[in-house]
C-alpha cells in the first residue's frame, strides 16, 4: 500500500470567538439570568447636598442629616468624614436591608439597547482612547518611532529583559500605589514596537503592562480606588493590614518577574514556543514600524524632540493621576495639548507632512482604536443588565448568609471566593468596595475576626477574576492587540492560581496572628 499517497486527515482546531462575539453572547446570558435570578436590592445611603440621602429598595427617598448618629442608627460602621470629604462618593449599601423585589425580567431588545447605553456610559475613557490614538498616529507618520527604535535597540542588544523588567516594576507600583489599571492602554502604543523589536510576542506585552499593573492592584497598599476607599467602607483604616499587604506584594512582584523572565527567554530562544505564535506575523505587521528599508531612519533634532514630548505625556499622565486627582477627561486634555504641539512641530519645515498630512494621521490614528472603546462601552453594558435586573444585590445577600457564622479561616476563605465571583459582576474596585463592604465587613464580627482582613479578602478575590473577566479589562486589552482570549487564557492561569493559594495562605495567616 502506498502510504505516500495516503492523503492527511486535517486537524481539527476549535477557534475560539473573538472579543465582540463573547461579550455579545456574556449579554444575552445576563438578559436571561434576569428572569431566572430573584430579584432584591438593600437600600442606599449617599451624601448629596450637605445631607445624607437614603434610598430604599422600593426607590422612595429621605433626607437624613449628616451626622455620625445617623450612621449609627442605619449600622452603617463608616466615619461620616469619610461622606462629607468626599471620599465615598458612590451609593453604599446599608446592613440588614436587603428586601425581596418583584422581578424585573429584561426585555429581548434590552441585549441591543444595554451595548449603546454601556457605550454612552463609556464616553470619557473613549475619548481619552481616542485621544491617545491620534497622538499615535502622528507620532508614527513622523517617522520618530522608526528612529528612536533603531537606536534603542542596538543599545540594548543582549540586555533585552531588562526594558520588560523595568516596565513590569513600574506598573506593578502604579497599581499598588494609585490602580492605574484602564491608563495603562497608554503604554501599549510605545512599548509593544519595542518589545517586537527586541524579539518577543505579544504575550510578553501585555504580561508587562497589564498584567503587572493588576498584581500592583491585586496587592493595593495605598490604592484609593482599591484598599483605601474599601477600608473606609469596612469601617476601618487603610493602614491596618499594611505590613501584610506590603509582603504580599513583594512575594507577588519576584514571583511575576521570575514568570515574565521564564517566558521570555523561552520565546527568545525559541519562537514557535510562543502561546500567540499563530499569529505571530500578524501581530507583527500590525505593531512593528519598520517596515520600509529606504525609509530614513536617521534620529534627527526634531524626531528626538517628537519622540521626548511623547514619553514626557506618560509621566505627566501619572503624575496627574496621583498628585491631582486627574480623572480621564483631565489626562484626554493632557494628551491633546501634546498632540497639537506636535502636529505643529511636524506639520511645517523641511519634510514637513504639511496641514492635510498631519491631520489625516491624527485621525488615522484615532480610528484604529475605535474596536478597544466599543469593547469597554460593550462590557459596561453587561453590568448594567446585570443592576437594572437587580441580581447583584441578590447575590450580595445570600453570600453573606453562606458565611455568617463560619470559623474564622474556613469563613475568610469562603470571603474571598465570594469576592471571587461578584468581581465578574461588578468588576469596578470602588463599585464593589461600597456595595460590598458594608455588608460584609459586619459578619467578620461574628467570627471574632479584624474588618480588615476581609479588605483584603475581598482585593485578592476580585482581582483574580479580573485577569480573567471578559466583563473588566481584559477584552478591551486584548482587542487592541488583536490576541485571542484563549491564548492569554494560557498564560494568565498559573496567575490566577498563584493569587488564590498564595493571598489563601496570608489571609489564613493573618487570621491565625489575630486570633
Amino acid at each position: 500500500m502506498d502510504t505516500a499517497a495516503t492523503p492527511k486527515k486535517k486537524k481539527f482546531k476549535l477557534k475560539m470567538p473573538g472579543a465582540f462575539t463573547i461579550l455579545f453572547f456574556l449579554t444575552v446570558i445576563s438578559v436571561m439570568l434576569t428572569w431566572c435570578v430573584p430579584a432584591g436590592s438593600y437600600s442606599k445611603l449617599q451624601y448629596t447636598g450637605g445631607h445624607l440621602q437614603e434610598t430604599t429598595s422600593l426607590g422612595q427617598k429621605k433626607t437624613l442629616p449628616a451626622t455620625q448618629k445617623t450612621l449609627d442608627r442605619l449600622n452603617v460602621k463608616i466615619d461620616i468624614k469619610q461622606f462629607t470629604s468626599g471620599a465615598i462618593s458612590k451609593p453604599v449599601s446599608i446592613p440588614n436591608t436587603y428586601r425581596r423585589l418583584k422581578q424585573h425580567p429584561a426585555k429581548l431588545y434590552t441585549i441591543f439597547t444595554s451595548m449603546v447605553e454601556g457605550t454612552m456610559q463609556a464616553t470619557d475613557i473613549m475619548i481619552f482612547i481616542f485621544v491617545l490614538g491620534g497622538l499615535i498616529g502622528v507620532v508614527k507618520e513622523s517617522g520618530a518611532f522608526e528612529s528612536g527604535l533603531m537606536s534603542l535597540t542596538k543599545k540594548t542588544k543582549g540586555h533585552e529583559f531588562i526594558l520588560v523588567f523595568l516596565v513590569a516594576i513600574l506598573l506593578v507600583l502604579g497599581g499598588t500605589l494609585c490602580g492605574i489599571e484602564e491608563e495603562a492602554v497608554a503604554f501599549y502604543p510605545i512599548l509593544v514596537p519595542i518589545f517586537i523589536a527586541m524579539g518577543y510576542d505579544s504575550i510578553v506585552c501585555v504580561g508587562a503592562i497589564f498584567l503587572a499593573s493588576s498584581v500592583g492592584t491585586t496587592f493595593s497598599t495605598i490604592n484609593p480606588f482599591s484598599v483605601v476607599i474599601a477600608s473606609n467602607a469596612a469601617g476601618t483604616t487603610f493602614t491596618q493590614g499594611l505590613l501584610g499587604r506590603v509582603i504580599g506584594l513583594i512575594v507577588a512582584a519576584v514571583c511575576l518577574v521570575g514568570y515574565l523572565y521564564w517566558y521570555s527567554s523561552k520565546v527568545k530562544a525559541n519562537p514557535e514556543f510562543s502561546y500567540s505564535y499563530e499569529d505571530k506575523q500578524k501581530f507583527d505587521k500590525m505593531w512593528s514600524v519598520v517596515s520600509d528599508e529606504e525609509k530614513d531612519l536617521t534620529f534627527t533634532f526634531k524626531k528626538k524632540i517628537t519622540l521626548t514630548m511623547f514619553a514626557c505625556a506618560f509621566p505627566i499622565m501619572i503624575w496627574g493621576v496621583m498628585a491631582k486627582g486627574w480623572v480621564f477627561p483631565q489626562m484626554a486634555s493632557s494628551f491633546l495639548a501634546i498632540a497639537i504641539t506636535l502636529m505643529f512641530i511636524n506639520c511645517f519645515g523641511k519634510d514637513g507632512l504639511g496641514e492635510t498630512g498631519i491631520v489625516d494621521a491624527f485621525v488615522k490614528g484615532s480610528s484604529g482604536l475605535v474596536g478597544v472603546s466599543l469593547i469597554i462601552g460593550l462590557a459596561r453594558g453587561i453590568n448594567m443588565v446585570l443592576n437594572n435586573g437587580y441580581i447583584s444585590d441578590t447575590i450580595l445577600y445570600v453570600s453573606s448568609e453562606l458565611v455568617s457564622h463560619m470559623n474564622g479561616v474556613f469563613f475568610i476563605l469562603m470571603m474571598m471566593m465570594i469576592f471571587f465571583v461578584l468581581g465578574f459582576i461588578v468588576p469596578s474596585s470602588s463599585g464593589l468596595a461600597v456595595l460590598a463592604m458594608p455588608i460584609m465587613a459586619p459578619l467578620a464580627d461574628t467570627v471574632h475576626i479584624p474588618r480588615y482582613i476581609v479588605v483584603t479578602a475581598y482585593q485578592f478575590g476580585q482581582y483574580a477574576m479580573l485577569f480573567l473577566a471578559p466583563t473588566g479589562l481584559v477584552m478591551a486589552t486584548l482587542q487592541m492587540l488583536d490576541m485571542k482570549y484563549s491564548h492569554w487564557l494560557r498564560f494568565v492561569w498559573p496567575v490566577v492560581v498563584f493569587v488564590l493559594v498564595f493571598g489563601g495562605a496570608l489571609l489564613v495567616t493573618e487570621v491565625l496572628i489575630a486570633g
